[in-house]
């Protein structure tokens, strides 16, 4: 009887160790991607909506201008392409775009709450409510169509449950909070971010979304446009007020606080829908990994823009065209090379850039739990 009990045991334990490693190789297969955001995922919302993106945008790689705050791709660029789908057109582009494997609807400028700004105050009427409210018509019209048996060039009703659902948005809440409060109500006001962040999670959730790739913001202290050398001549900071980056200590510390209360809400969602996959995504780290190691990764220092004009507190944003600066003309335009830069236009980052970072959080390494893309669809 021993030996005959050993025997089962060890088939039981080979069965396991087989269930394990496909489970651990298993691929989802995602069937479309729907992407919400700001400039950081905008594949040309806003471009379409308002006025047209012009070069040096999209020189590098597109080799013209299509709607990308970069020279060429985006992280969601990189990972359409890491998932066999492809590049995704924006929602709003009603020209040559293609939503067989889904639909983009960030859009450059927006925030997760409401603003009272308009696009030429520099912001956006696409809040994350209304990119949630524009994928719940979208789902609707497109159903109807595929019923109709005019769906041909859409995801069709199926694919919605067996698409992932990702998110890159927030930074311009921390901007605006950054602007317009004191340090004592910052934690409410995060708070209320996250919460109207939650709130839209859970309506997608609600229309059928089963995997959720939630990025986190990013160092926001160490954009370039934030930093001293970029705003002043002859300005010392304080000690403190910069980090050993250059980065802008209390702003990172702001995005910080907006990360902890994302990563804790992402944590109580996974709780309460247990059929769903919340996977959070520390793009903050990834980014500041890259700028603490700008050099050894093949680039120029981190706070060096590659395109438009911000010394001494002027600023000209990227473009092609020349501007006059106490007297001389100097034109704002692209860098000769920027492959070699991490900050395209001082707020956005370049093509080479991009791909570095989403090199590293497709593999999971920078993920809550830590799943590949790939298989980002499994439960924890």
């Amino acid at each position: 009887m021993g030996l005959l009990r050993q025997f089962f045991v060890a088939v039981i334990s080979l069965s396991v160790a087989g269930a394990e490693e496909a489970k651990s190789s298993e691929s989802c297969g995602f069937a479309a991607i729907f992407n919400f955001g700001d400039s950081n995922s905008d594949t040309g919302c806003m471009s379409a909506a308002f006025y047209p993106a012009a070069l040096p945008y999209g020189q590098t790689f597109f080799h013209e201008a299509v709607g990308r705050a970069s020279d060429g791709r985006l992280i969601i660029d990189f990972i359409a392409k890491h998932l066999g789908l492809q590049y995704l057109s924006a929602y709003m582009d009603s020209v040559g775009s293609s939503y067989e494997e889904g639909a983009n609807f960030a859009a450059a400028s927006s925030t997760i709450r409401r603003q009272n700004r308009t696009f030429f105050d520099g912001g956006s009427p696409f809040s994350l409510e209304i990119q949630v409210a524009q994928f719940i018509q979208f789902k609707t019209r497109t159903a109807r169509l595929y019923n109709k048996g005019q769906g041909n060039s859409f995801p069709r009703p199926e694919d919605f449950a067996k698409a992932i659902y990702t998110f890159d948005i927030g930074q311009n809440d921390i901007a605006a909070a950054l602007q317009g409060m004191s340090q004592e109500n910052s934690q409410a006001v995060i708070s209320d971010i996250v919460d109207q962040f939650s709130n839209q999670l859970i309506y997608l959730y609600n229309e059928g979304a089963r995997t959720f790739w939630i990025h986190n913001t990013g160092p926001i202290g160490c954009l370039p446009v934030a930093m001293p050398i970029h705003n002043a001549y002859n300005y010392t900071p304080v000690d403190g007020y910069l980090d050993q980056n250059g980065c802008v200590v209390y702003q990172n510390d702001m995005a910080k606080e907006f990360n902890t209360k994302l990563n804790d809400t992402v944590v109580k969602l996974r709780a309460l829908y247990l059929d769903a996959s919340f996977v959070y995504v520390d793009i903050f780290s990834a980014k500041y990994e890259l700028i603490s190691n700008a050099k050894k990764e093949g680039f120029v220092e981190a706070s060096e823009i590659c395109c438009g004009y911000h010394e001494g507190g002027n600023h000209f944003f990227c473009g092609d065209y020349n501007a006059t600066i106490n007297g001389r003309e100097v034109h704002v335009g692209s860098c000769q090379d920027p492959s070699s830069r991490i900050s395209w236009d001082g707020v956005h980052y370049t093509d080479a850039a991009n791909s570095w970072i989403a090199n590293r959080i497709i593999t999971g390494s920078f993920s809550d739990p830590p799943l590949p893309i790939t298989r980002s669809c499994l439960l924890a």
